[in-house]
Parts: structure tokens; sequence; C-alpha cells
């Protein structure tokens, strides 16, 4: 109806990111960049973009910033009830619904696209959620704007019994996500999840330093130099009048 009179709807905002996970012999790896873009503008250039679900449970997060973390906060908070009401570990698998279903509500209007992993009871899982609330479950996931190019990485070099090697794939593909996605940047975040521990690797890598900066940093003068001093009288501009006439009361 709007559109018949002229409104224009309003139109999905375009994000940049790259994320990525694989499960690997001892559990889930999880990688993404930190550029945060607002269209043409980058934003940020070190946020996080790995959120904490639970101590067994983590997930990155791609699309709209305030959603990827609204979302990830309110399940979280729902899990820690949880653990506290059960007094059992949290399950992937219980993530995984109440993300899937919330995103499902809204019919995509929640612009939030997640890999989460985790290792619970069962083992490790990796799935890949969607805005509008469906989900993949697989070995190796990317998304984001830069999930092509890291993809291409992990189809070419990623094979089951992967160790600790896994890291620097996962670094490969989202620096191939950087170098390939002008929304995707800045530096590797990695979170190694395995069986009753985690490690989360800060800055892992910086790919895109900046060269253009001193060493030394900058010297500015102490005082700012005087180009030029020009006078005018205002008598020469504003006509006085001494004697007027009193203001009346």
């Amino acid at each position: 109806m709007l559109s018949k009179k002229g409104v224009n709807p309003p139109s999905f905002r375009k994000t940049g990111t790259t994320i990525v996970g694989l499960i690997y012999q001892e559990g889930v790896i999880l990688g993404a960049d930190t550029r945060a873009t607002a269209e043409l503008i980058v934003c940020n250039k070190n946020c996080e973009k790995i959120h904490y679900i639970a101590p067994n449970i983590y997930c990155c997060g791609a699309g709209t910033a305030a959603d990827t973390e609204a979302v990830t906060d309110m399940v979280s908070s729902q899990l820690q009830l949880h653990r506290y009401h059960t007094g059992q570990e949290s399950r992937v698998a219980t993530a995984l619904t109440l993300l899937k279903s919330h995103l499902f509500n809204y019919q995509g209007n929640v612009q939030a696209a997640l890999v989460l992993g985790g290792v619970d009871v069962t083992g490790p899982h990796l799935h890949m959620i969607y805005p509008h609330g469906s989900m993949d479950t697989l070995p190796f996931a990317t998304m984001g704007s830069g999930s092509l190019a890291a993809m291409a990485v992990f189809e070419s070099k990623y094979h089951e019994g992967l160790t600790k090697e896994g890291i620097n794939l996962v670094c490969e593909a989202i620096c191939a996500g950087i170098f390939n996605d002008l929304g995707s940047g800045s530096s590797v975040d990695v979170c190694v999840i395995t069986k009753g521990h985690k490690e989360y690797l800060r800055n892992y890598q910086v790919r895109n330093p900046h060269a253009d900066i001193s060493s030394k940093g900058f010297i500015f003068p102490k005082k700012t130099e005087v180009l030029l001093t020009k006078v005018m009288p205002l008598r020469e501009k504003v006509e006085v009048i001494e004697d007027g006439d009193a203001m009346e009361e």
C-alpha cells in the first residue's frame, strides 16, 4: 500500500564481516575479523565479534551489531538461569534452539547471522544460524560478506582429524576475507573451545597495521605561529552616535 503511494520500504543495512568456525580433533575453533562498518565508514577497528554464550559455548555474529549483541546476551542470560536451575553444563543444542526460535519469530527483521560452536557432554558441535531462523550443521562454516573467500580456503585445505594447526587454517580463512572484502579488516580474533576449557585469543593476528604512522610519533610546535596580523578600527566600520536620546521606560 505504501509503495503504491510512492513511499519506499526500508532496506536492509549492508554490513561487512568475516566469521568462521571448524571442528578439529579436540573441539571447536571460532574466528572473526574485528572491523565494524556502517556502509562506507569504518566505525570501529577493533570490535569483538565472538560473543559469550556459556562457559563452553561461544558464538560469532555477523550482520547488525546491535542485533547480534542483543540476541547473544539474551540467550546467554537464559542459559545462566537454566544452569542455576539444573546444576548442569549447558548444551549446544539448547543454545541453538533458543537462537533460531527467536530469529524465526521476527522473520529476518533481526539481522543476526551466527556461527555457534561449543563442546558439551555429547562432543563438539558447530552450527550456522541464518537471520530467518534456518540452520545448518557442518564440520566447517563461514558467514558474512567475506564468507566466499573464507569458504574457498576451507574447501581446499580442511580435512578430518585436524589438530592445533586448525588455528592457522582459521586465521588463513579470516585473512582471505580481510583481503578480498572491503567490509572486513583489521585483526583476527580466535576462540578455541575444548572439553572443560576455552582460550580466547584476542588480536591473535594483526593483518592491517597502520603503515603511515611513524614509530617515533609526531612532534608538534609548542605554540601556534602567527602568520598575519591586521588591526581594523571599529570607528571606520560602525557609525557611533555620541549624544543620543535616553530610552523611555
